[in-house]
């Protein structure tokens, strides 16, 4: 096999994109042969503008029987995610699920365990690792050049939405429409970044506002504050609703600095660590001298394609993925978390209890705009759906996702 034969679980704007790049030669060792989506509009639309030799399928089921596919990249609403790779894993079909792993992470922990029965290759697509920035930033940090972690701090809120986009789809920003708001669409990237780069944290403390720059039911502004294993805080600041927004990750280590902001990357480092410094210094205003560094990185990032033409390597040539799936549940477990500490109105250890977030996500999901399909969207821990109300949910939104 010298090219992988994918198939495209949901044709909404991810997989459109995501076949564009395949089509335009981004990603040499792969063919799209197949696609399902269960919005007739959306088939009747790929009918017309996709190739014949692309064969249509009406559900994800039809096509991984097919025998079309070596593999499928999933790209459907977030509580769908679990459910179509583990339908994978039962065919031992190869699987790239698109970001965030899921809505809750007792749901991905069932995936990832069918993951570890199957012998598929299973990816999770988080193309922001590919980032030259945040490649050096993984890069020094893991160095442990400059000692240990002692700050992360992430503003990010240049991501702001006006109501028009809340309002383009009677699923977006409810509970049983999408599980969250701005931590389970806006920033599963971050999140993964923040973690990937700096580690779990051991304790989370959250304040989240419920429609407070918007007319919607779940998050558009969340304040976050982490402890560290090694005493070290964090804060995550995030919102849809600051119109002049900032994208600002800085890290402190013992020895120096290292913040990201306008795609640069700047780098503080200091003559003497801080430990050192303060134990043997006797001026009361003392401060060790520092200079900043020069960070050469790269200047590569491959975004989609890459995770992709990593895919397709790891299946050919048992190569390294950019991201394995069983990592998707960390940076869920941040955003549950935050959720849940915000819920309960006191800080979360991690790991956090499981059950109890589903119970609260679960109460949330019962009363949500979206409340007609709340049954279909939350699945228990077997994963069992009611089809018939699921089919109808993505029907009526599936072209806009």
């Amino acid at each position: 096999m010298d090219k992988i034969r994918l198939g495209i679980i949901g044709f909404g704007n991810m997989g459109t994109g995501h076949y564009r790049n395949i089509e335009k030669g981004e990603c040499p060792e792969i063919e799209v042969t197949a696609l399902a989506d269960t919005n007739p509009e959306r088939i009747a639309w790929a009918e017309e503008n996709i190739p014949e030799a692309v064969k249509k399928f009406a559900s994800a089921e039809e096509m991984l029987d097919s025998g079309l596919v070596d593999a499928a990249l999933v790209s459907v609403p977030h509580y769908d995610h679990p459910k179509c790779a583990m339908e994978c894993f039962k065919r031992n079909i190869h699987v790239m699920v698109e970001k965030p792993a899921g809505v809750y992470t007792k749901q991905v922990r069932e995936m990832n365990e069918a993951a570890k029965k199957s012998s598929a290759v299973f990816g999770m697509m988080f193309n922001q690792r590919t980032d030259h920035i945040y490649r050096k930033m993984k890069e020094i940090v893991s160095s442990g050049e400059y000692g240990q972690i002692r700050r992360t701090n992430w503003l990010i809120t240049n991501w702001y939405r006006p109501q028009a986009y809340y309002d383009s789809g009677m699923w977006r920003a409810t509970w049983a429409g999408e599980g969250g708001g701005v931590l389970l669409n806006q920033c599963p990237h971050q999140l993964d970044l923040w973690q990937w780069i700096c580690g779990m944290p051991v304790e989370i403390s959250a304040r989240l506002s419920y429609g407070q720059w918007h007319d919607i039911e779940v998050e558009d502004d969340v304040t976050a504050y982490v402890k560290y294993a090694n005493g070290a805080t964090g804060v995550f600041i995030t919102s849809t609703g600051d119109a002049c927004g900032t994208n600002r990750f800085e890290i402190v280590m013992d020895k120096a600095k290292l913040v990201a902001e306008h795609n640069k990357l700047s780098l503080y480092v200091l003559e003497m660590g801080e430990p050192e410094f303060s134990r043997i210094n006797t001026a009361p205003f003392g401060c060790p001298k520092g200079e900043a560094v020069e960070v050469e990185t790269d200047g590569k990032s491959g975004q989609h394609p890459e995770v992709l033409n990593k895919f397709a390597a790891a299946i050919l040539r048992q190569e390294p993925l950019v991201a394995d799936g069983s990592e998707g549940i960390n940076g869920l477990t941040l955003s549950n978390a935050m959720h849940l500490s915000d819920w309960l109105g006191k800080p979360v250890t991690l790991p956090i209890d499981e059950d109890l977030f589903f119970d609260e996500l679960q109460k949330r999901v019962k009363t949500s705009r979206r409340k007609e399909h709340s049954a279909s969207v939350i699945a228990d821990v077997a994963g069992t759906y009611n089809i018939s109300e699921q089919e109808e949910y993505k029907k009526s939104h599936s072209t806009q996702w």
